[in-house]
């Protein structure tokens, strides 16, 4: 029998779920400004969260800089502009390198929050594009792959446990959840994909598989980051999950590795196609 303590934040997760997916889909089906909205005050409840974590002064000039760098990259983005988005973010990631005064944080905590979080930002814009259905579709099926690897490697570490995956970054991580994770991903991602996309079932499920992996990387690098600072989450907004760092781990890996995919594949219009035409 499974132990009952091994699922004893499944309540205020599956809480947190229900208020928070059909926000997200809801914002994601309707495109425009409601997503522009919804990924804005994302990227500022990231930046605050991640300057708060690695040492920073969120109201200080250490947040303002994180502030605006992913703020403002984010908005370009969404206005249409993504390469002077990039742009954005690259001169930013350079400038809070010269915070001299708070070499610790300048020196890599900072510009690395930029790039971490703002690029992010960048592909969760530029995924979805305008609004129509390819760019529903094609951001649908990163957040549904992330999130059934997430689940899925929930379930499986929990149920079946076993050798843990890497005890010194994440002693909670289990290598049959990492499979369970990447099986779920590949089921979900492979069923959305044949729902929503006909004909582009094998390379749906490549793609699931890959990204499936990054964001599981994704989790163990939000890991180490609070292991780093120790703490156990990156802040308490989200009941049985943390924060949104702590949430949205594998999806901050994700988002720009899918983008950079659907560049590669050639089949990405404006940054707006990722999987369909």
């Amino acid at each position: 029998m499974v132990a009952s303590g091994r699922w004893q934040d499944l309540g205020k997760r599956a809480a947190s779920a229900v208020l928070l997916l059909p926000l997200a889909i809801g914002c994601l089906w309707l495109g425009g400004w409601p997503w522009a909205g919804f990924v804005m005050l994302g990227l500022g409840g990231l930046a605050w969260e991640w300057t708060r974590l690695t040492g920073g002064e969120p109201r200080g000039p250490d947040g303002l800089m994180l502030y605006a760098a992913v703020l403002g990259a984010g908005g370009l983005a969404l206005l249409g502009h993504g390469g002077w988005g990039l742009v954005w973010l690259l001169l930013a990631a350079l400038a809070t390198t010269l915070r001299v005064d708070r070499p610790a944080i300048g020196r890599f905590w900072l510009p690395g929050g930029v790039l971490y979080i703002g690029l992010a930002g960048l592909a969760l814009a530029l995924l979805r594009g305008a609004a129509d259905p390819v760019g529903f579709a094609n951001m649908l099926f990163v957040l549904v792959v992330v999130w059934a690897s997430d689940i899925g490697a929930y379930v499986a570490g929990r149920w079946w446990g076993g050798p843990k995956l890497a005890p010194s970054i994440s002693p909670g991580k289990t290598r049959s959840g990492a499979v369970g994770g990447l099986l779920a991903a590949m089921a979900f991602g492979g069923l959305e994909a044949a729902l929503l996309g006909p004909g582009g079932l094998p390379l749906a499920l490549l793609l699931a598989a890959v990204l499936s992996v990054v964001s599981q990387a994704g989790d163990l690098f939000e890991s180490w980051v609070k292991r780093r600072f120790g703490v156990k989450d990156s802040s308490a907004l989200i009941p049985g999950h943390g924060g949104l760092l702590d949430r949205l781990d594998g999806l901050l890996w994700a988002a720009p590795v899918a983008a950079l995919l659907g560049l590669l594949l050639g089949r990405v219009a404006g940054l707006g196609e990722f999987l369909w035409r």
